[in-house]
This record gives structure tokens, C-alpha cells and sequence, in this order.
């Protein structure tokens, strides 16, 4: 059996209404029938549980680590112990910990502000007889709640906002996703996918063990005619750019979930996918690592290559870190120079003169300052 359909209450229904018919041109009805019908309407927004809600396994925008997934949607855990388990994991994962922190802080603003959008989804009955609301839009919110209650410690669940859809679709769960956050490259190429194998009617199997193989089918396709024009429109984006971006789907999942986490760009991506094969997972890793750009991960390729092999590259590697150090503590210290006063920026400048004096490093400074000086000018110049 279905959930209750639980009746709403109006606002308006305390104010006595007069029946005069109002024309609209094709037909008239009167205040009492139009506020019928948008009761009828009210009463598709219900009030969850999370536990009474599962998101979609074959999401395009994948939240849950894959480390997780298999015993979330399982039923061996919960969505509060996998939460709670998310939690951990992130503790040693700076990529997953700014995940949390950005839930976390959607979960808080729900206190604050309220819960702005619901979510969408419909009933669908389970294999005991039950029915659970699977998630079409707004999955981030599901877990933003879920992770704030184990978080807070809360003895009762949160209550969301949903509202139930007649016929959900890849499409408003890929509008959804762009609307609420820039997808990440694999989440783009994902998307995309879903909107393809979606106009193809072709629909996940539930017994996959891997979400992505679902997505990589979209590339052994044939596209019909005006499949990517119907598309386009939906992803702001040229058909070149899109299979280029449905080219990273080539990875194996354990390196999408990592280029996900860290939302390597889609530029990354391809150089690390134009090097040798058995190198993908190192040039990702040291991407991530080094936060390299993709000429830098070119480069590395390059001179891999040209038989540069390991020396060549730790070469470049601590070339470019370092001077990646360099400029991020110049840039540190011109902001911090920049918020003082007039009078503060003096004193700070004293003190630094006298700390380089007496450490014996003032003449190599000056050197490289007047070296910086040159560059600003030269480049002052040309503008």
C-alpha cells in the first residue's frame, strides 16, 4: 500500500470567498474552484524522513564514495551509519573532508534559512512489500541533513520537504545539477551519458556492481540524427567539447572517483588520457598532488617520452612545486601588506628590513626584488 496522502490545510481558508465567475477566455470558474485546484497541487509536498527516502544509484552526480555505495545501497547501512562513516573517512581525505564541510554547511543553513527547495522524487514499492521515496533532484540535500544529525548528535530525524513527481527524468536531474553546483568533469561526462542512454531508452540494469559502466555504454553508441542538438541546449555545450568530455569515462572508476573528488578539469584529464596507459594513475595522483595544469602534465608526458623517464620528471616536478611555493607566499605577503594602514605597512616594512639585516639575506633579496621590478615594468609597458 502506498504512503497516506496526508490532507493539507490552507491559510486562505479563513477569509469567507465571493463566487464570481472570472474569464480567462476559454472557460470561466470561480476563486473556490482555482484554489481547489492549487490545494490539489499543495498536496504533492510532503514532509520525509531521510530514512524514508533512498537516493538514485545511477545519479549522474555522484556524492557517496564508492567505498561506501555498495553497503548503502545494499541495506547493510543505513543513511545515518553511512554518514557517520563518510565522516571518518573524510577525516584522512582532504578531497572528501570539503565535501562534508560543504554539506555540513547546507545542512546548518537549514536551520537558519529553512529548507528553500524540496526535493523530488516518487514512490516506488520495495521487495518486502513496502514503498520508499527514491530521490530525483536533490540528493545533496538528503545527505546535507543526514550528515548534520549524526554530526549534532540529534535523537529524532529531520524532516525534508519533497514533492512527489509524476514521471521523473535525466533531464531535470541533469538541470537540477547544473543549477546547484559546476559539475566536475567526470560529473559532466556523466551527465551527458545519462542524457544520451535517456533518448536512447536505454535504462540501468539494477544488478551492475559499478554505477559508471551504466554511463560508459552512452560511447559504443550510434547517435541518431539531432540527438546531440537536443542535448546542447540542456548542457550549454558544443558537441565536440561533449565527446570530449565523454572521452574520460575511458578511465577505470577508481581513477574517475579520484579525478571526481579532487574535480581535476576536463583539460587535465585528456593530457593524462594522451600519455601511456600504465602511467594514468601516477600522472593523476602527482596532478592532484602538485595541482598541475595541463601544459605542466603535458610536459611531464613529454619528457617521459623523450626518455626522461623518472629523473626528468621529478626534475620538473620540483621545479614547478617550488616555484608554485614561491609565488603563493609572495602573493601571501603583498595581500597581507596590502590590508594594513599606511602607518602599519611602514612598521611592517621596518621590521622585515631588520630581520633580513641581521639574517645576512638582504643583498640576495634586493637582488630578486629589483629582478621582480624589472618583470612588473616590462610588463606594465606593454599594456
Amino acid at each position: 500500500m502506498s504512503p497516506d496522502r496526508r490532507k493539507r490545510a490552507s491559510a486562505f481558508e479563513d477569509f469567507p470567498v465571493e463566487e464570481v465567475p472570472i474569464s480567462t477566455g476559454e472557460k470561466q470558474f470561480s476563486p473556490v474552484t482555482a484554489r481547489v485546484e492549487t490545494l490539489q497541487q499543495v498536496e504533492r509536498i510532503e514532509r520525509l524522513k531521510p530514512s524514508q527516502m533512498l537516493p538514485d544509484r545511477f545519479q549522474p552526480r555522484r556524492l557517496l564514495p564508492a567505498v561506501l555505495r555498495i553497503n548503502f545501497f545494499s541495506g547493510k547501512l543505513d543513511c545515518y551509519q553511512t554518514a557517520a562513516e563518510w565522516i571518518n573517512l573524510s577525516k584522512n581525505d582532504p578531497g572528501m573532508r570539503a565535501e562534508i564541510e560543504r554539506l555540513l554547511a547546507m545542512g546548518n543553513s537549514f536551520d537558519e534559512h529553512g529548507q528553500i527547495k524540496p526535493i523530488t522524487g516518487s514512490w516506488l514499492p520495495t521487495q518486502d512489500g513496502r514503498y520508499i521515496f527514491q530521490i530525483e533532484t536533490g540528493e545533496r540535500r538528503f545527505w546535507a541533513a543526514c550528515l548534520r544529525a549524526v554530526n549534532e548528535k540529534l535523537e529524532e530525524e529531520p524532516l525534508l520537504r519533497v514533492e512527489v513527481v509524476e514521471k521523473p527524468t535525466r533531464q531535470r536531474q541533469v538541470l537540477e545539477n547544473r543549477h546547484a553546483e559546476p559539475p566536475s568533469a567526470v560529473g559532466q561526462a556523466c551527465e551527458i551519458a545519462a542524457l544520451i542512454l535517456s533518448e536512447l531508452g536505454i535504462q540501468p540494469d539494477p544488478m551492475l556492481s559499478d554505477e559508471y559502466d551504466y554511463f560508459r555504454q552512452a560511447r559504443l553508441q550510434r547517435m541518431p540524427a539531432g540527438m546531440w542538438e537536443r542535448i546542447m541546449p540542456i548542457m550549454q555545450l558544443t558537441r565536440p567539447r561533449m565527446v570530449q568530455l565523454l572521452n574520460i569515462l575511458q578511465m577505470p572508476t577508481p581513477l574517475l572517483e579520484l579525478a571526481d573528488r579532487y574535480r581535476l578539469s576536463e583539460r587535465v584529464l585528456r593530457e593524462i588520457l594522451a600519455s601511456p596507459r600504465e602511467g594514468w594513475e601516477r600522472m593523476l595522483r602527482l596532478s592532484i598532488q602538485n595541482n598541475l595544469t595541463s601544459d605542466e602534465v603535458a610536459e611531464i608526458t613529454t619528457a617521459t617520452k623523450r626518455g626522461g623517464t623518472e629523473t626528468g620528471r621529478k626534475h620538473f616536478l620540483s621545479t614547478a612545486s617550488s616555484a608554485k611555493v614561491a609565488v603563493g607566499g609572495l602573493r601571501r605577503f603583498a595581500n597581507a601588506l596590502l590590508h594594513l594602514d599606511k602607518f602599519s605597512q611602514a612598521q611592517a616594512m621596518d621590521e622585515i628590513a631588520d630581520d633580513l639585516v641581521s639574517a645576512g639575506e638582504a643583498e640576495g633579496i634586493m637582488l630578486f626584488l629589483e629582478d621582480l621590478a624589472r618583470a612588473i615594468n616590462a610588463r606594465l609597458s606593454r599594456r
